[in-house]
């Protein structure tokens, strides 16, 4: 039966390029980046997949009147199996980034492009999180079509408000539908991977932002000395924190793509609106990506340490806020879900499985503090966010393949 599923997956290019071409069309942006929101997205995806026939489909609408429509739509479809009381979820976003500089692009952000390589597809969120959209709806399909019903349920959950998180998407869902999920499900977000679809992420680092404002005193840049220029306090601060925080957590451990924890500062709010105006406050943000050994509050101790040289230092008062806080406990190496999941691997990507943690933060995290298995896992050419991002259509096949190899077998005993 396998081999009849795999065939028609990889007849079906032209339904990729369709919905690929469908869904880049229809920019799914946070009001809180600029955008719309969700709505005409999620619309065409729900006439989409109300032709499937799926046993059960819902859209959930969290209220967000800077969005189109007033609303940040969810959408959930289930396809039943055999065991009703276990759901493999398949997680994925609606939602995309904005394309950034123009200049950067050397094709139109909103209009699919095909490659002449016939393979490559180019159009801002056609990795991040398009192909996991297309490789889940596509593996639904084609199981549909063929008429068997899976060992377990297979679920599809397209969630709102991923990139930024404000609470419309996966929080929302899980408060006003607390019995969505059984105490065996198992959850496999494609949010992340390799171009062999050989890494499998089953922990992730604590996120941590921090908000550091720095306040000086505002003068006229004729007369520096009048004031205290609260731009060059924050900005030795940066130095200070760039520097010192590696020294102080300096653990590594190789399950991570990156062994060991970082701290980035990034965003920049704007001060003065003149150039002749000696800055009174200035406002950085520093992105912490912490290894499980450390805690929260050796981290948050350590920076108000450092700012406080800065403050004696520069006659300043510095305030540090957290503005995310983002952890998770692992998923288990020997939980049916990653076993079941690296012989997929093996089977379809022809590749050895690599577990690994890794310092983005996703909707697994979340999974995982309920008690739920979760892995992330793609093959991709993981290049989310950047200009002329691009997925593979082979790639899309491949996942999918690889959620109905993993699905069809999932309650297998191990052949050893």
């Amino acid at each position: 039966m396998m081999k009849e599923l795999y065939k028609e997956i990889d007849d079906s290019k032209e339904f990729i390029i369709d919905l690929q071409a469908n869904m880049t069309s229809r920019p799914a942006i946070s009001p809180a980046n600029g955008g719309e929101g969700e709505l005409d997205k999620a619309n065409y995806l729900e006439k989409v997949i109300n032709n499937f026939g799926f046993d059960e489909v819902t859209k959930l609408n969290s209220q967000d009147e800077r969005a189109k429509g007033g609303v940040r739509p969810n959408l959930i479809a289930r396809y039943f199996g055999e065991d009703r009381e276990k759901t493999f979820w398949l997680l994925t976003h609606l939602d995309i980034v904005p394309p950034g500089d123009l200049s950067l692009w050397k094709t139109k952000p909103y209009k699919l492009q095909i490659d002449a390589d016939g393979d490559t597809m180019y159009g801002r969120g056609v990795e991040d999180n398009q192909q996991a959209i297309t490789a889940a709806l596509l593996a639904a399909k084609t199981l549909i079509n063929s008429g068997k019903r899976p060992p377990i349920n297979l679920g599809i959950m397209m969630i709102a408000d991923e990139e930024v998180g404000e609470g419309y998407g996966l929080p929302y869902v899980l408060k006003n539908m607390p019995h969505l999920f059984g105490k065996e499900d198992s959850f496999l977000v494609q949010d992340s991977g390799d171009v062999k679809g050989c890494e499998i992420e089953i922990a992730e680092k604590s996120s941590l932002w921090y908000k550091i404002t720095t306040t000086g005193k505002q003068a006229h840049s004729a007369y520096p000395t009048t004031g205290i220029n609260a731009m060059v306090a924050g900005a030795n601060l940066v130095v200070r924190l760039y520097n010192e925080l590696p020294k102080k957590f300096n653990k590594q451990d190789a399950l991570y793509d990156i062994p060991m924890s970082t701290f980035t500062p990034s965003k920049k709010e704007n001060n003065v609106s003149n150039v002749n105006i000696v800055p009174g406050v200035d406002v950085f943000y520093l992105d912490c990506r912490l290894l499980p050994c450390y805690t929260e509050k050796e981290l948050e101790n350590e920076i108000k340490k450092i700012a406080k040289t800065v403050e004696n230092d520069f006659k300043v008062q510095i305030n540090v806020e957290r503005i995310l806080k983002i952890s998770s406990v692992p998923t288990s190496r020997t939980s049916n879900l990653v076993k079941r999941y690296c012989a997929a691997t093996r089977e379809i990507n022809n590749a050895e499985p690599k577990l690994i943690g890794c310092g983005g933060g996703t909707f697994a995290a979340g999974i995982r503090n309920l008690g739920l298995p979760a892995i992330v896992a793609s093959r991709l050419y993981g290049v989310p966010h950047s200009p002329n991002e691009k997925s593979s259509i082979k790639f899309t096949m491949c996942d999918a393949k690889v959620i109905l190899h993993t699905l069809m077998h999932f309650d297998e005993e191990d052949e050893d």
